[in-house]
């Protein structure tokens, strides 16, 4: 069984948390960080693991140290983690969670060679529908990405990309869900401007996502085909989806992605 120390237990940690315990990928000698009380408090009650407030202490007897916490805070992580005792020889993994903070920085901070998964996560994660997206550093091992790669399906699903490709997936994936959200925002408004209440319209905005993701996941279909089958030669789907092309729907995604990747980049060239 795979030893985890989960550092920062905040919704992602939590949620990370809970996926193990619940696959099974982890056992309940996994180990919390959490310096607020009250958190860490709901953490040990919730899971009945240990949780505690020394990173140096949950790192020392882990597999996997996974850093779960908010890119500005992962410094003073590396600094406690710093203070433990690591060793290479125990091929202990380093998994960062932390969005825009590159591998060479992390290896930067962490003995010479210590080997370093970086992951990409999203919020869909907290329902075991996540997508992680993992790039590998200098140092780590197949069979080590390999290992973070079945822990985290825990969560949801997994790719593995070059990092050089980690901007766009933080474009895609890792902003997606508040894509997502903001079309189902639009149209629940529009329908209440058609005379649905806001509850009905909710409903229905929220199952017809739902059950159309399920289908394109699992029909082997791409979206343009599935799009195809809905829409009707003059049909009401036909109109709808002739006002979204008039209003550049496919380039303002086109844009607002880009603009995503950039904010992205900039981000991580300022991590220092």
């Amino acid at each position: 069984m795979t030893r985890i120390a989960v550092i920062g237990g905040g919704r992602i940690g939590e949620a990370l948390i809970a996926g193990l315990l619940e696959s099974g990928r982890a056992s309940k000698d996994l180990v919390a960080v959490e310096t607020a009380a009250p958190r860490a408090e709901f953490l040990g009650e919730r899971f009945g693991i240990r949780v505690t407030g020394s990173i140096a202490d949950a790192a020392t007897a882990a597999d996997l140290l996974v850093i779960a916490v908010k890119p500005h805070d992962v410094d003073a992580v590396l600094t406690e983690l710093g203070k433990a005792e690591l060793d290479n020889d125990r091929d202990q993994v380093l998994v960062s969670l932390a969005a825009g903070v590159p591998t060479a920085r992390l290896e930067s901070k962490m003995p010479a060679g210590f080997p370093v998964v970086r992951v990409m996560p999203n919020t869909p994660m907290l329902v075991g529908q996540g997508m992680s997206v993992l790039a590998s550093g200098r140092y780590a091992k197949p069979e080590q990405l390999q290992q973070v790669s079945e822990v985290l399906e825990a969560v949801g699903k997994v790719v593995t990309v070059p990092e050089s490709q980690m901007d766009a997936v933080t474009a895609v994936s890792g902003s997606g869900p508040a894509y997502f959200f903001l079309v189902v925002e639009a149209m629940v408004e529009a329908g209440v401007g058609l005379g649905l209440s806001r509850d009905v319209a909710t409903q229905l905005v929220g199952q017809t996502m739902l059950g159309s993701a399920a289908l394109l996941d699992e029909s082997g279909q791409d979206a343009a085909e599935l799009r195809a089958a809905v829409t009707s030669p003059a049909g009401t789907t036909a109109a709808a989806v002739r006002e979204l092309e008039r209003g550049a729907v496919r380039s303002a995604f086109w844009e607002a992605l880009h603009a995503a990747k950039r904010r992205s980049v900039e981000q991580g060239s300022t991590a220092e």
